[in-house]
């Protein structure tokens, strides 16, 4: 058994379960949480194959209680836990004026509140174990406005998660205890295409290649490895960051003469 265990949430898809198995990798043993029972099962034999030692639970970000006991479990057996990656977010786009107040309170609990919630547990166990890695998970939409509009939900959860990651890095530095974010841009998740309709994503795809100074999008591998690294001692000296891995995206003005 490794001396160490690491959280991932949204860990049945896309960024989180590339950090899930590069961490099984490492020789972490990984706990990989998602609401998708059968996604994160599936990130757990994937740990596995990779060499690894996991467990799967399900669990909803936004509530306390649950939360909470999943934490005291992982807390009570296996490695102590001395890293987070806080995947967990969704993606629900809508012009502002048109934009039902369920469905903003539904993208910035999932996506801050919920952040908050795996956060608080997790500072509380790093506490006792003698500090850790926390790596959330940003966007460039807390920079910037997306040329594709609807995004004031989600924008305003990413910039909380900026802030989060500010105040929270400072509070904690003297138990030991890092906290940085990636920020990723376009990459090849199952919530890049959350609101666009699949006869229309090759269209958008390409449209996208050509707008990324890259060229591309992102694999989630790719976007892992800074994450990965974050978690590591390799950034023993890093905290209060945000790391872009977006291709250039932040870096590119939309001006062309």
């Amino acid at each position: 058994m490794t001396a160490r265990s690491l959280v991932v949430t949204g860990a049945a898809s896309g960024i989180g379960r590339a950090v899930a198995v590069g961490a099984a990798r490492a020789g972490w043993y990984v706990h990989a949480l998602d609401l998708d029972a059968d996604g994160a099962a599936t990130t757990t034999d994937l740990v596995r194959a990779a060499g690894g030692d996991g467990r799967a639970h399900v669990m909803d970000v936004t509530d306390a209680d649950a939360v909470a006991a999943a934490f005291a479990g992982i807390t009570t057996a296996g490695p102590a836990l001395r890293g987070t990656f806080a995947g967990a977010g969704i993606d629900v786009g809508g012009a502002a004026h048109e934009l039902a107040p369920d469905v903003w309170r539904r993208v910035l609990d999932v996506n801050a509140t919920g952040t908050f919630l795996v956060v608080q547990q997790s500072l509380r166990a790093m506490m006792t174990t003698g500090g850790g890695s926390v790596v959330l998970c940003g966007s460039p939409a807390a920079s910037v406005g997306f040329a594709a509009g609807g995004a004031t939900a989600y924008g305003a959860s990413k910039g909380a998660i900026s802030s989060m990651v500010r105040t929270l890095a400072v509070d904690y530095a003297r138990y030991g205890i890092r906290v940085n974010a990636i920020v990723p841009g376009p990459t090849e998740t199952p919530l890049m295409w959350a609101n666009v309709a699949p006869d229309e994503v090759p269209a958008l795809r390409a449209q996208i290649e050509r707008e990324v100074p890259l060229g591309r999008l992102a694999r989630p591998e790719e976007v892992a490895e800074p994450a990965l690294w974050l978690l590591s001692e390799h950034a023993s000296y890093t905290t209060g960051s945000l790391v872009g891995c977006d291709g250039g995206v932040l870096a590119k003005s939309s001006i062309s003469v």
